[in-house]
Protein backbone atom coordinates (compact mmCIF):
# COMPACT_ATOMS: atom_id res chain seq x y z
CA UNK A 1 0.00 0.00 0.00
CA UNK A 2 1.84 3.07 -1.25
CA UNK A 3 -1.04 5.50 -1.78
CA UNK A 4 -1.56 7.62 1.34
CA UNK A 5 -4.70 9.72 0.92
CA UNK A 6 -4.17 13.30 2.07
CA UNK A 7 -6.68 14.70 4.54
CA UNK A 8 -6.71 18.44 5.23
CA UNK A 9 -8.20 19.32 8.61
CA UNK A 10 -9.54 22.87 8.77
CA UNK A 11 -9.19 23.50 12.47
CA UNK A 12 -6.50 22.04 14.71
CA UNK A 13 -8.17 21.94 18.13
CA UNK A 14 -7.88 19.26 20.80
CA UNK A 15 -10.67 17.31 19.09
CA UNK A 16 -8.89 17.69 15.75
CA UNK A 17 -5.82 16.16 17.37
CA UNK A 18 -7.79 13.01 18.17
CA UNK A 19 -9.22 12.97 14.67
CA UNK A 20 -5.78 13.42 13.08
CA UNK A 21 -4.52 10.37 14.97
CA UNK A 22 -7.56 8.37 13.84
CA UNK A 23 -6.88 9.21 10.20
CA UNK A 24 -3.18 8.45 10.54
CA UNK A 25 -3.87 5.03 12.05
CA UNK A 26 -5.82 4.27 8.88
CA UNK A 27 -2.88 5.21 6.68
CA UNK A 28 -3.85 8.77 5.77
CA UNK A 29 -1.53 11.76 5.60
CA UNK A 30 -2.88 14.64 7.70
CA UNK A 31 -2.44 18.35 6.98
CA UNK A 32 -3.66 20.39 9.96
CA UNK A 33 -4.62 24.01 9.29
CA UNK A 34 -5.46 26.70 11.79
CA UNK A 35 -5.19 30.46 12.12
CA UNK A 36 -2.44 30.32 14.76
CA UNK A 37 0.78 28.40 15.23
CA UNK A 38 1.31 25.44 17.55
CA UNK A 39 -2.37 24.49 17.70
CA UNK A 40 -3.00 21.12 19.41
CA UNK A 41 -3.36 19.06 16.20
CA UNK A 42 -0.25 20.70 14.73
CA UNK A 43 1.80 18.62 17.14
CA UNK A 44 0.74 15.28 15.62
CA UNK A 45 -0.08 16.13 11.99
CA UNK A 46 2.19 15.22 9.10
CA UNK A 47 2.16 18.88 8.10
CA UNK A 48 1.09 21.99 10.03
CA UNK A 49 -0.09 25.14 8.24
CA UNK A 50 -1.14 28.53 9.58
CA UNK A 51 -3.77 30.21 7.40
CA UNK A 52 -6.87 32.39 7.57
CA UNK A 53 -9.68 29.91 7.18
CA UNK A 54 -12.37 32.61 6.92
CA UNK A 55 -10.64 34.20 3.89
CA UNK A 56 -12.24 32.60 0.83
CA UNK A 57 -9.51 33.40 -1.66
CA UNK A 58 -6.71 32.36 0.66
CA UNK A 59 -8.46 29.11 1.58
CA UNK A 60 -9.20 28.16 -2.03
CA UNK A 61 -5.58 28.89 -2.99
CA UNK A 62 -4.30 26.75 -0.09
CA UNK A 63 -6.52 23.79 -1.02
CA UNK A 64 -5.50 24.05 -4.68
CA UNK A 65 -1.82 24.11 -3.70
CA UNK A 66 -2.02 21.15 -1.30
CA UNK A 67 -4.55 19.24 -3.43
CA UNK A 68 -5.81 16.89 -0.66
CA UNK A 69 -8.23 14.09 -1.44
CA UNK A 70 -10.42 15.11 1.51
CA UNK A 71 -11.06 18.43 3.24
CA UNK A 72 -12.55 17.98 6.71
CA UNK A 73 -13.86 21.04 8.53
CA UNK A 74 -13.31 21.00 12.28
CA UNK A 75 -13.29 24.71 13.07
CA UNK A 76 -16.29 26.85 13.94
CA UNK A 77 -15.66 29.60 11.41
CA UNK A 78 -14.59 28.61 7.88
CA UNK A 79 -15.39 30.38 4.60
CA UNK A 80 -18.39 28.35 3.40
CA UNK A 81 -18.25 29.81 -0.12
CA UNK A 82 -14.69 28.51 -0.47
CA UNK A 83 -15.84 25.03 0.53
CA UNK A 84 -18.66 25.21 -2.01
CA UNK A 85 -16.22 26.20 -4.75
CA UNK A 86 -13.86 23.35 -3.87
CA UNK A 87 -16.70 20.81 -3.69
CA UNK A 88 -18.11 21.90 -7.05
CA UNK A 89 -14.71 21.42 -8.67
CA UNK A 90 -15.14 17.71 -7.93
CA UNK A 91 -11.49 16.83 -7.37
CA UNK A 92 -11.62 17.06 -3.58
CA UNK A 93 -14.34 15.70 -1.31
CA UNK A 94 -15.48 18.13 1.38
CA UNK A 95 -16.80 17.00 4.77
CA UNK A 96 -19.11 17.96 6.29
CA UNK A 97 -20.95 19.17 3.20
CA UNK A 98 -20.65 22.96 2.77
CA UNK A 99 -24.38 23.19 3.51
CA UNK A 100 -23.87 21.38 6.82
CA UNK A 101 -20.98 23.67 7.71
CA UNK A 102 -23.05 26.75 6.97
CA UNK A 103 -26.10 25.54 8.90
CA UNK A 104 -23.98 24.57 11.90
CA UNK A 105 -23.26 28.31 12.24
CA UNK A 106 -26.85 29.39 11.62
CA UNK A 107 -29.41 28.39 14.26
CA UNK A 108 -32.16 30.08 12.27
CA UNK A 109 -31.41 28.24 9.03
CA UNK A 110 -31.04 24.90 10.82
CA UNK A 111 -34.22 25.30 12.84
CA UNK A 112 -36.23 26.28 9.77
CA UNK A 113 -34.86 23.24 7.92
CA UNK A 114 -35.80 20.93 10.78
CA UNK A 115 -39.21 22.39 11.57
CA UNK A 116 -40.51 23.92 8.34
CA UNK A 117 -39.01 21.60 5.71
CA UNK A 118 -38.65 18.28 7.52
CA UNK A 119 -41.50 18.66 10.00
CA UNK A 120 -39.41 17.57 12.99
CA UNK A 121 -40.85 18.28 16.45
CA UNK A 122 -39.07 21.16 18.19
CA UNK A 123 -39.65 23.45 21.13
CA UNK A 124 -41.73 26.51 20.10
CA UNK A 125 -39.32 29.10 18.71
CA UNK A 126 -39.15 32.64 17.35
CA UNK A 127 -36.47 35.03 16.08
CA UNK A 128 -35.96 38.65 17.07
CA UNK A 129 -33.93 41.44 15.46
CA UNK A 130 -34.08 43.99 18.29
CA UNK A 131 -34.77 44.21 22.02
CA UNK A 132 -38.22 45.50 21.10
CA UNK A 133 -38.96 42.43 19.00
CA UNK A 134 -37.67 40.25 21.82
CA UNK A 135 -40.04 42.03 24.21
CA UNK A 136 -42.90 41.42 21.77
CA UNK A 137 -42.07 37.70 21.65
CA UNK A 138 -42.06 37.59 25.45
CA UNK A 139 -45.43 39.34 25.59
CA UNK A 140 -46.84 36.82 23.11
CA UNK A 141 -45.25 33.60 24.39
CA UNK A 142 -44.90 34.34 28.09
CA UNK A 143 -42.08 33.43 30.43
CA UNK A 144 -39.80 31.56 30.88
CA UNK A 145 -37.94 31.84 27.58
CA UNK A 146 -34.45 30.89 26.46
CA UNK A 147 -32.53 33.44 24.36
CA UNK A 148 -29.64 32.16 22.22
CA UNK A 149 -27.21 33.75 19.76
CA UNK A 150 -27.77 32.79 16.13
CA UNK A 151 -24.24 31.34 16.03
CA UNK A 152 -22.40 30.27 19.18
CA UNK A 153 -20.99 27.35 21.12
CA UNK A 154 -23.50 25.42 23.28
CA UNK A 155 -24.44 27.51 26.29
CA UNK A 156 -22.42 30.51 25.14
CA UNK A 157 -24.36 33.77 25.39
CA UNK A 158 -27.58 32.03 26.45
CA UNK A 159 -30.04 33.45 28.98
CA UNK A 160 -33.24 32.28 30.61
CA UNK A 161 -35.79 35.11 30.77
CA UNK A 162 -38.27 35.14 33.62
CA UNK A 163 -39.17 38.85 33.78
CA UNK A 164 -39.32 41.92 31.54
CA UNK A 165 -36.30 43.69 33.01
CA UNK A 166 -34.05 40.82 31.87
CA UNK A 167 -34.85 41.35 28.18
CA UNK A 168 -32.24 44.03 27.41
CA UNK A 169 -29.35 42.25 29.22
CA UNK A 170 -30.26 38.97 27.52
CA UNK A 171 -30.27 40.67 24.13
CA UNK A 172 -26.85 42.22 24.72
CA UNK A 173 -25.39 38.95 26.05
CA UNK A 174 -26.53 37.04 22.96
CA UNK A 175 -25.35 39.66 20.47
CA UNK A 176 -21.90 39.97 22.05
CA UNK A 177 -21.38 36.21 22.37
CA UNK A 178 -22.22 35.20 18.81
CA UNK A 179 -19.30 33.80 16.81
CA UNK A 180 -20.45 35.67 13.70
CA UNK A 181 -21.81 39.23 14.01
CA UNK A 182 -25.63 39.07 14.06
CA UNK A 183 -28.26 41.55 15.18
CA UNK A 184 -30.67 38.67 15.61
CA UNK A 185 -31.36 36.08 18.28
CA UNK A 186 -33.33 32.87 18.62
CA UNK A 187 -35.96 32.59 21.33
CA UNK A 188 -37.39 29.30 22.60
CA UNK A 189 -40.07 28.32 25.07
CA UNK A 190 -38.70 26.32 27.97
CA UNK A 191 -39.72 22.70 27.51
CA UNK A 192 -39.74 20.55 30.62
CA UNK A 193 -37.68 17.48 29.75
CA UNK A 194 -36.42 14.38 31.51
CA UNK A 195 -33.03 14.35 29.82
CA UNK A 196 -30.97 15.98 27.08
CA UNK A 197 -29.58 13.36 24.72
CA UNK A 198 -26.90 13.21 22.05
CA UNK A 199 -27.58 10.53 19.46
CA UNK A 200 -24.33 10.03 17.55
CA UNK A 201 -25.40 9.13 14.03
CA UNK A 202 -22.90 7.89 11.46
CA UNK A 203 -23.78 8.37 7.79
CA UNK A 204 -21.96 6.17 5.33
CA UNK A 205 -22.27 5.59 1.60
CA UNK A 206 -21.62 2.12 0.23
CA UNK A 207 -22.36 0.01 -2.84
CA UNK A 208 -26.05 -0.12 -1.93
CA UNK A 209 -26.27 3.62 -1.24
CA UNK A 210 -26.43 5.77 1.91
CA UNK A 211 -26.88 4.18 5.33
CA UNK A 212 -27.12 5.52 8.86
CA UNK A 213 -25.80 3.84 12.00
CA UNK A 214 -26.69 4.83 15.56
CA UNK A 215 -24.61 4.74 18.73
CA UNK A 216 -26.29 4.11 22.06
CA UNK A 217 -27.89 7.37 23.32
CA UNK A 218 -25.62 9.64 25.36
CA UNK A 219 -27.12 11.62 28.22
CA UNK A 220 -25.56 14.97 29.04
CA UNK A 221 -25.90 18.07 31.15
CA UNK A 222 -23.85 21.17 31.84
CA UNK A 223 -23.14 21.31 35.57
CA UNK A 224 -22.38 24.63 37.25
CA UNK A 225 -21.65 26.18 33.87
CA UNK A 226 -18.11 24.86 33.56
CA UNK A 227 -18.38 21.05 33.65
CA UNK A 228 -20.06 19.03 30.90
CA UNK A 229 -21.15 15.68 32.27
CA UNK A 230 -21.96 12.90 29.79
CA UNK A 231 -22.82 9.22 30.11
CA UNK A 232 -23.61 6.28 27.85
CA UNK A 233 -26.02 4.60 27.57
CA UNK A 234 -28.92 6.86 28.47
CA UNK A 235 -31.96 4.56 28.75
CA UNK A 236 -34.94 5.62 26.63
CA UNK A 237 -38.39 4.13 26.34
CA UNK A 238 -38.74 2.08 23.13
CA UNK A 239 -41.13 4.62 21.61
CA UNK A 240 -38.77 7.51 22.42
CA UNK A 241 -35.76 5.63 21.04
CA UNK A 242 -37.57 4.93 17.78
CA UNK A 243 -38.55 8.61 17.53
CA UNK A 244 -35.00 9.72 18.27
CA UNK A 245 -33.60 7.50 15.53
CA UNK A 246 -36.23 8.69 13.05
CA UNK A 247 -35.48 12.35 13.78
CA UNK A 248 -31.72 11.77 13.56
CA UNK A 249 -31.94 9.87 10.27
CA UNK A 250 -34.10 12.54 8.66
CA UNK A 251 -31.91 15.49 9.58
CA UNK A 252 -28.65 13.66 8.78
CA UNK A 253 -29.87 12.42 5.40
CA UNK A 254 -31.04 15.93 4.59
CA UNK A 255 -27.58 17.33 5.32
CA UNK A 256 -25.87 14.53 3.38
CA UNK A 257 -22.21 13.62 3.22
CA UNK A 258 -20.38 11.05 5.32
CA UNK A 259 -19.22 11.05 8.90
CA UNK A 260 -20.40 11.48 12.47
CA UNK A 261 -23.30 13.79 13.31
CA UNK A 262 -24.11 14.67 16.92
CA UNK A 263 -27.90 15.02 16.93
CA UNK A 264 -29.02 16.82 20.09
CA UNK A 265 -32.48 15.90 21.36
CA UNK A 266 -34.76 16.82 24.26
CA UNK A 267 -36.68 13.88 25.72
CA UNK A 268 -39.76 13.88 27.94
CA UNK A 269 -41.28 10.46 28.39
CA UNK A 270 -42.14 9.19 24.92
CA UNK A 271 -41.86 12.68 23.41
CA UNK A 272 -38.67 13.68 21.59
CA UNK A 273 -37.81 17.17 20.32
CA UNK A 274 -35.05 18.09 17.90
CA UNK A 275 -32.66 20.69 19.32
CA UNK A 276 -29.64 20.93 17.02
CA UNK A 277 -27.08 18.88 15.10
CA UNK A 278 -23.30 19.12 14.90
CA UNK A 279 -21.84 17.56 11.75
CA UNK A 280 -18.62 16.44 13.40
CA UNK A 281 -17.30 14.89 16.64
CA UNK A 282 -18.01 17.02 19.67
CA UNK A 283 -17.49 17.14 23.43
CA UNK A 284 -20.66 15.21 24.27
CA UNK A 285 -19.26 12.24 22.34
CA UNK A 286 -15.92 12.13 24.18
CA UNK A 287 -17.34 9.41 26.42
CA UNK A 288 -16.99 7.06 23.41
CA UNK A 289 -13.22 7.08 23.94
CA UNK A 290 -13.93 4.45 26.61
CA UNK A 291 -17.51 3.27 26.05
CA UNK A 292 -17.33 2.07 22.44
CA UNK A 293 -15.12 -0.20 20.37
CA UNK A 294 -14.68 2.71 17.95
CA UNK A 295 -14.65 6.25 19.32
CA UNK A 296 -16.50 9.10 17.60
CA UNK A 297 -13.18 10.11 16.00
CA UNK A 298 -12.51 6.65 14.59
CA UNK A 299 -16.08 6.46 13.31
CA UNK A 300 -15.73 9.86 11.62
CA UNK A 301 -12.44 8.92 9.98
CA UNK A 302 -13.72 5.54 8.79
CA UNK A 303 -16.93 6.96 7.34
CA UNK A 304 -15.10 9.75 5.48
CA UNK A 305 -12.57 7.30 4.04
CA UNK A 306 -15.39 5.00 2.94
CA UNK A 307 -14.45 2.18 5.34
CA UNK A 308 -16.81 -0.10 7.31
CA UNK A 309 -18.01 1.13 10.71
CA UNK A 310 -19.62 -0.39 13.77
CA UNK A 311 -21.18 1.32 16.76
CA UNK A 312 -20.69 -1.46 19.31
CA UNK A 313 -20.70 -0.25 22.94
CA UNK A 314 -18.33 -2.30 25.08
CA UNK A 315 -19.01 -0.79 28.51
CA UNK A 316 -21.22 1.75 30.25
CA UNK A 317 -19.13 4.85 30.76
CA UNK A 318 -19.18 8.48 31.85
CA UNK A 319 -17.08 11.55 31.14
CA UNK A 320 -16.66 15.03 32.51
CA UNK A 321 -15.15 17.87 30.47
CA UNK A 322 -13.95 20.79 32.56
CA UNK A 323 -13.62 24.19 30.90
CA UNK A 324 -11.63 27.31 31.73
CA UNK A 325 -13.58 29.24 34.31
CA UNK A 326 -14.05 26.30 36.65
CA UNK A 327 -13.15 26.99 40.25
CA UNK A 328 -9.58 25.78 40.68
CA UNK A 329 -8.53 24.27 43.97
CA UNK A 330 -4.98 24.92 45.19
CA UNK A 331 -2.58 23.12 42.87
CA UNK A 332 -0.37 20.41 44.28
CA UNK A 333 3.36 20.91 43.95
CA UNK A 334 3.66 17.62 42.10
CA UNK A 335 1.31 17.03 39.18
CA UNK A 336 2.05 13.31 39.27
CA UNK A 337 0.69 13.19 42.82
CA UNK A 338 -2.57 14.71 41.61
CA UNK A 339 -2.76 12.31 38.67
CA UNK A 340 -2.03 9.37 40.94
CA UNK A 341 -4.98 10.29 43.14
CA UNK A 342 -7.28 10.75 40.14
CA UNK A 343 -6.24 7.53 38.45
CA UNK A 344 -6.61 5.60 41.69
CA UNK A 345 -10.35 5.71 40.98
CA UNK A 346 -11.33 2.35 39.52
CA UNK A 347 -11.51 2.07 35.71
CA UNK A 348 -10.60 5.74 35.23
CA UNK A 349 -8.66 7.71 32.67
CA UNK A 350 -7.60 11.35 32.28
CA UNK A 351 -6.75 13.78 29.49
CA UNK A 352 -5.09 17.08 30.42
CA UNK A 353 -5.21 19.89 27.86
CA UNK A 354 -2.16 22.04 28.43
CA UNK A 355 -1.54 23.24 24.88
CA UNK A 356 -3.21 26.62 24.13
CA UNK A 357 -6.34 26.05 22.06
CA UNK A 358 -7.60 29.20 20.33
CA UNK A 359 -9.82 27.30 17.90
CA UNK A 360 -12.66 26.62 20.33
CA UNK A 361 -14.73 29.29 22.02
CA UNK A 362 -14.43 27.49 25.36
CA UNK A 363 -11.02 26.24 26.40
CA UNK A 364 -10.95 22.70 27.76
CA UNK A 365 -8.87 22.07 30.87
CA UNK A 366 -9.32 18.35 31.41
CA UNK A 367 -11.33 15.27 30.51
CA UNK A 368 -12.18 12.67 33.15
CA UNK A 369 -13.33 9.25 31.94
CA UNK A 370 -14.57 6.18 33.77
CA UNK A 371 -16.23 2.87 32.99
CA UNK A 372 -18.28 0.64 35.28
CA UNK A 373 -20.84 -2.16 35.20
CA UNK A 374 -23.58 0.50 35.15
CA UNK A 375 -23.94 4.18 34.35
CA UNK A 376 -24.65 5.30 37.91
CA UNK A 377 -21.31 3.98 39.16
CA UNK A 378 -19.50 5.30 36.07
CA UNK A 379 -20.86 8.81 36.65
CA UNK A 380 -19.79 8.73 40.29
CA UNK A 381 -16.31 7.60 39.30
CA UNK A 382 -15.92 10.31 36.66
CA UNK A 383 -17.00 12.93 39.18
CA UNK A 384 -14.47 11.66 41.70
CA UNK A 385 -11.73 11.88 39.07
CA UNK A 386 -12.65 15.51 38.35
CA UNK A 387 -12.61 16.26 42.06
CA UNK A 388 -9.21 14.63 42.51
CA UNK A 389 -7.80 16.76 39.71
CA UNK A 390 -8.83 19.86 41.62
CA UNK A 391 -11.23 21.10 38.94
CA UNK A 392 -14.84 22.09 39.40
CA UNK A 393 -17.14 20.85 42.19
CA UNK A 394 -16.34 17.56 43.83
CA UNK A 395 -19.94 16.66 44.47
CA UNK A 396 -23.31 17.45 43.00
CA UNK A 397 -26.74 16.07 42.30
Amino acid sequence: MTDKPAVMLLGASELSRELALAFQRLGAQVIAVDRYADAPAHGVADRAIVARMNDSEALIALIETENPRYVVTEAGVVAADALIAVAERGETEVFPTPRSTRLSLDREGLRRLASDELGLPTAPFWFASSPEELAAVAAHAGFPLVVKPIASAPGEGESVLVRDEEIEPAWQRAIVAGRIPHNRVMVESVVEVDVEVTLLTVRTVGPTGPAVHFCEPIGHRLRDGDVLETWQPQPLAPVALDSAKSIAARIVNSLGGRGVFGVELLVRGDEVYFDTVRPRPHDSGLVTLRSQRLSEFELHARAILGLPVDTIMISPAAAEVTYAGAEMKPAAADRLTVLAEALAVAESDVRLFDRPDETEARRRLALALATAPDVIVARDRARRVTGALGLGPETGP
